[in-house]
């Protein structure tokens, strides 16, 4: 216990609310899977089907070593083939100093660590195209009501179409315009991955960014009309800062959404390979939480505090009129 304390910067003569708060966090989240564990042990042994029984933490905990293992061995035979290559290229070479060589890609069945990079790389791109295009648009429907009038129509219709209605239609649009290579940037699986997560990830970012522009304190806005600030000043100014904590949490959203659809819930996995890695996906969506939710939190204090109830839980409920 000492050596724990030590751990998280307390001393020895920490007081009993901090052994406390770290028995807390620590202890008792090990106590819990520890629990978990057993009971996922004990369950799984008396399930009983006509596949056999469901595998307990022990046989889950061996597969995982079988497929870094299988990792492993595929990566050391594309390290065989590359130097292959490169004798054979070099003995040519030699015999012939203008003979022409080339180098053939490794083609191998991709292992499970593959999908699962494979996986993460599609679903943030998607994420990242998908922000990227949001955020401007929710701005510009939650500063002009014509803008909004004119694109709302169109969100509602849009939104609630499913991943595997996108699929489809972003398969043909992507295979009659993009035409592949071998010196192609991106693949055409990618494309179609990442274009599908993008149209399934878009709608919470800009329909949240909108609510919260729309949210903007009419004093600052009244401010920044007096000082005759330019639209732009007062968008980097005011608008985007006081609407940040709402970027913030319809992002945490859209990953979310582009997760489920990217993972392999909705897109097949022929589209996105990797969709067993959902664990992980889960884990790098906690981290975004963790560090996306402060900022929406201590300024939802900071309203109560004062008795002004503007924060993200308005999203719930947003405004009448406004794009929802």
């Amino acid at each position: 216990m000492g050596s724990l304390l030590k751990l998280f910067g307390v001393g020895a003569g920490a007081s009993r609310e901090q052994s406390r708060a770290i028995a807390l966090a620590v202890g008792m989240p090990a106590v819990a899977i520890a629990i978990f564990l057993v009971l996922w042990s004990v369950s799984a042994a008396r399930v009983q089907t006509s596949l056999g029984t469901v595998p307990g933490p022990v046989q889950v905990y061996q597969q995982a070593l079988t497929l870094v293992a299988d990792h492993k061995a595929e990566r050391a035979k594309e390290a065989a083939f590359y130097q292959r290559q490169e004798d054979r290229n070099r003995k040519t070479l030699a015999e012939d100093p203008a003979a022409k060589v080339t180098i053939h890609e490794w083609t191998g069945k991709p292992t499970y660590l593959d999908q699962i990079f494979t996986s993460l790389k599609t679903v943030f791109a998607g994420f990242l195209i998908a922000t990227l295009i949001a955020v401007p648009l929710g701005i510009l429907c939650g500063s002009s009501k014509v803008i909004q009038a004119a694109l709302n129509p169109m969100i509602q219709i849009l939104r609630p179409v499913s991943p595997l209605a996108w699929l489809p239609i972003v398969t043909l649009v992507v295979s009659a315009l993009y035409v592949t290579s071998d010196a192609a940037l991106f693949q055409k699986s990618f494309l179609v991955s990442a274009i599908t997560v993008t149209l399934c990830s878009l709608w919470p970012t800009l329909i949240n960014t909108a609510v919260g522009v729309t949210s903007v304190d009419r004093d600052l806005l009244n401010v920044s009309r007096v000082l005759n600030l330019p639209w732009a000043t007062r968008v980097r100014k005011i608008v985007v800062p006081s609407a940040l904590p709402y970027m913030f949490t319809c992002m945490r959203l859209s990953l979310g959404v582009g997760d489920g659809a990217g993972a392999g819930r909705s897109v097949p996995a022929v589209v996105v390979p990797g969709r067993e890695a959902d664990l992980l996906h889960v884990a790098v969506n906690g981290t975004t939480v963790a560090v996306q939710v402060a900022s929406p939190e201590r300024s939802r204090r900071r309203g109560s505090a004062s008795g002004d109830d503007t924060g993200p839980q308005r999203l719930t409920a947003p405004m009448p009129g406004k794009v929802v």
